[in-house]
């Protein structure tokens, strides 16, 4: 049976370092399939016009197409160029409620994510995502120093 690893990337170097380990993890268990994700931060909480709503409608798919093509694709064609089996996904969400639920979906054994690089104001109002993911998540979750 096939391992599946989540890998969540934030289009910075902390999310190069998790999918560094992760990298190293599928080789040391041999039949692995990485899933590079990356998640934009999008709350469903607003009040807004049908107009507006149309635009942000628009506005996501330009996201979701442009970290697609700067950050999920490059690492999805560079684990492939190393050997490994990968896919990549991206959406919008909550960062820590979205990977767990890509990864129940998918039935990953585990998820590989880095230290968050919030600010310290903005982690002790909302709590880092990493932090929240840990305590959430429903299966184990690597956190990359």
């Amino acid at each position: 049976m096939t391992t599946k690893l989540v890998v969540g990337l934030d289009g910075l170097s902390s999310g190069e370092r998790a999918l560094d380990y992760a990298c190293s993890l599928a080789r040391l268990i041999g039949d692995c399939e990485l899933v590079v994700v990356y998640i934009i931060e999008w709350s469903p909480y607003s009040f807004q016009t049908p107009e507006e709503n149309a635009e942000r409608h628009k506005r996501r798919e330009e996201e979701i197409s442009t970290a697609k093509k700067r950050v999920v694709e490059p690492a999805v064609e560079g684990l492939a160029k190393a050997g490994l089996t990968a896919r990549g996904v991206v959406r919008h969400g909550n960062v820590a409620d979205t990977l767990n639920a890509i990864s129940q979906e998918l039935g990953a054994d585990q998820i590989v994510v880095a230290r968050s690089r919030e600010s310290s104001l903005s982690r002790r109002i909302f709590g880092s995502s990493t932090a929240n993911l840990v305590m959430e998540a429903t299966i184990p979750v690597t956190v990359v120093g």
